[in-house]
């Protein structure tokens, strides 16, 4: 017997998917909800959870439950690809925007990051991806001066990866990843569209040389609403 909160959740994701409940706006309150459905509390907040766990609706504190728009980007978590290729594959307008370039002494933070010494210098970019006219994410890439000996904001906005590999025959080999999720920083608000939302997923990226010198870190800051984190794994034996 199908649980009840998944009988709900199903009859919720027919009328959006049909569009009797259209994007952007509210779905009833829990209370409404519990009395349309005559079930408890419990299982409206289970159905409601699913829904935002599968990208239907986004909770938005002192609001309820806002239904969004579902077409979410797959993003390749084991592979090493550019914003640039990934975007290539995207529908809709994408554009990046650069807000600083510049060569600077890192911050004990980021000296530890890319094992530097203090001698060392990095290229600083700090870039917004905006995909459909809203800001979605925010990238934060560090490149050790002795490696990249030049950036430029023309390059920064196109393609960074295209530059190093077709320009300075960089060959980038591999990378270790992180995923977390945290609470927007007020860096996060001020260059993403985050009204509503109270949570970002932060991707670290260490990414190596064939040699495996490290000389990069980035900080890939992700609107939740936008994005599935996907990749694909093999059972060994």
């Amino acid at each position: 017997m199908t649980n009840k909160y998944l009988k709900i959740f199903n009859d919720i994701v027919d009328q959006i998917e049909s569009g009797e409940v259209s994007t952007n706006s509210l779905l009833p309150s829990e209370n409404e909800l519990r009395i349309q459905y005559d079930t408890s509390r419990e299982t409206i907040r289970k159905a409601l959870n699913l829904l935002a766990q599968k990208g239907y609706i986004q909770k938005i504190r002192g609001k309820g439950s806002l239904v969004i728009e579902n077409g979410k980007f797959n993003f390749p978590v084991s592979g090493l690809i550019s914003f640039k290729e990934l975007a290539d594959k995207m529908e809709g307008s994408v554009r990046t925007i650069a807000h600083d370039v510049s060569l600077i002494k890192p911050t004990p933070y980021i000296q530890k990051q890319l094992q530097l010494t203090n001698k060392d210098l990095v290229w600083q970019v700090i870039r917004t991806r905006e995909i459909n006219g809203k800001k979605i994410i925010l990238d934060k890439d560090y490149f050790h001066q002795k490696i990249v000996p030049e950036l430029t904001k023309e390059i920064s906005e196109d393609s960074i990866y295209h530059y190093l590999e077709k320009e300075l025959n960089l060959p980038i080999s591999f990378a270790k990843k992180e995923v977390t999720v945290v609470e927007p920083t007020a860096e996060d608000r001020q260059f993403l569209d985050l009204e509503g939302f109270y949570n970002v997923v932060v991707i670290r990226n260490y990414v190596y040389l064939e040699d495996a010198t490290l000389f990069q870190y980035t900080e890939s800051r992700h609107r939740p609403d936008k994005f599935k984190f996907v990749d694909f794994a093999r059972r060994n034996h």
